[in-house]
This record gives structure tokens, C-alpha cells and sequence, in this order.
């Protein structure tokens, strides 16, 4: 038994000029969990970000609470708001997962993972100054584009529809195992998204 999830963030930019693009991935997911559980997201300016506050019921039929957070600041400063929201309610570091685009996997595959660097990420390395490194992650594959130097081109654009398919199926697949993750089953939710079909 790992840590219960007390919060979920999602990482992206806000406005309609950043919605699509894969830099984004981490608000769909979040967006796909709050439709999945009829909730609904506010603006909270005390915490820079949009919350939800939801209840997700595991294998076991007891729903555990758990917090969604979509920070409102731009990508590079995505710290403030996990930290902000995260010393308000005392939620501690191993109790966080961030959800974020991973360039080193294919569209189709999404990864749970326990701490680790930034790999240049900007939110993750935003959220590391703020909080230590030790909160879990869902990586969500986006591919690379190939050429280091394509880099921030390539996430400030919209994936094919083929790539966004995939994306989706493999978000699909990682809401399957979250309510493992909430409920402190981490190991099981890890086993059972890994060993999922990619799409």
C-alpha cells in the first residue's frame, strides 16, 4: 500500500491559443476525470488555478476525496499554484500526482512513475523548486519531434489527428487505473496501465 492521491494537477497553459496543443495534455486528462465524475471545475484566485474537488470510489467501494487542480499561471510557474493549494489543505508531497506531456513516449502510451527530474519540463521544474521532486507523475506520450531544437515548437502545436487519437485512448486507459491510484494502490494501478495494449 503507497500513498493515498490527494491531488491530481494537471499541467498546461490557459486561453483558447494554448487549449489544443499537446503542451496541454495534462489539462485533457484532468478535464476527461472531472466529466467522468460529473464534477466541475472553479476559478480559485486564492490558489492561481481551477478546482475541483471530487470523489472517486475504489475496488473496494469507499470513496476517498481528492482535489483536481488546473493552474491558471503559465506552464514555468506551475509550482505556485500546487504549492499554494497543497499548504492549504496540508497535503503532502507523496500525496500529489502531476500529470504532464512526456516527449520521450510515443502518442498511445502513458506512464506512472515516482518522482525523478524535470527532463526539461518547465512545469515539472517549476513544481520541483516549490515541492522537492518526490510527488508521483502520469506521463502522457506525445512523441518527439525528432530535432532537440524543434522541441518547443513541436508542444506548442496541435497533434494529427492520428497522434491525438492515440493520445486519448491511452488517457482513456489511465482513468481506468485511477481510482487504484487514489486509494494508495499504486502498485496495482502501475501494473495494470503498463501492462495495458497500447492503441
Amino acid at each position: 500500500m503507497s500513498s493515498p492521491i490527494e491531488l491530481i494537477v494537471g499541467l498546461g497553459n490557459p486561453g483558447g491559443n494554448y487549449e489544443q496543443t499537446r503542451h496541454n495534455a495534462g489539462f485533457w486528462f484532468v478535464d476527461a476525470m472531472v466529466r467522468s465524475q460529473g464534477g466541475l471545475f472553479r476559478s480559485e484566485a486564492k490558489f492561481q488555478a481551477q478546482a475541483c474537488r471530487i470523489s472517486v470510489v475504489g475496488c473496494d467501494d469507499v470513496g476517498r476525496d481528492c482535489w483536481l487542480l488546473k493552474p491558471t499561471t503559465f506552464m514555468n510557474r506551475s509550482g505556485a499554484a500546487v504549492a499554494v493549494l497543497a499548504g492549504f489543505y496540508k497535503i503532502p508531497v507523496e500525496h500529489i500526482l502531476v500529470v504532464h506531456d512526456e516527449l520521450d513516449l510515443p502518442p498511445g502510451v502513458a506512464r506512472l512513475k515516482q518522482g525523478g527530474g524535470h527532463g526539461g519540463h518547465n512545469g515539472l521544474r517549476d513544481i520541483i523548486a516549490q515541492l522537492g521532486a518526490n510527488f508521483m507523475r502520469l506521463r502522457i506520450g506525445i512523441g518527439h519531434p525528432g530535432d532537440r531544437d524543434a522541441v518547443v515548437e513541436y508542444v506548442l502545436q496541435r497533434p494529427s489527428l492520428a497522434d491525438r487519437q492515440q493520445i486519448d485512448a491511452a488517457m482513456e486507459a489511465a482513468l481506468l487505473v485511477m481510482p487504484d491510484a487514489v486509494n494508495g494502490e499504486m502498485q496495482r494501478a502501475m501494473h495494470r496501465l503498463h501492462s495495458s495494449p497500447s492503441p
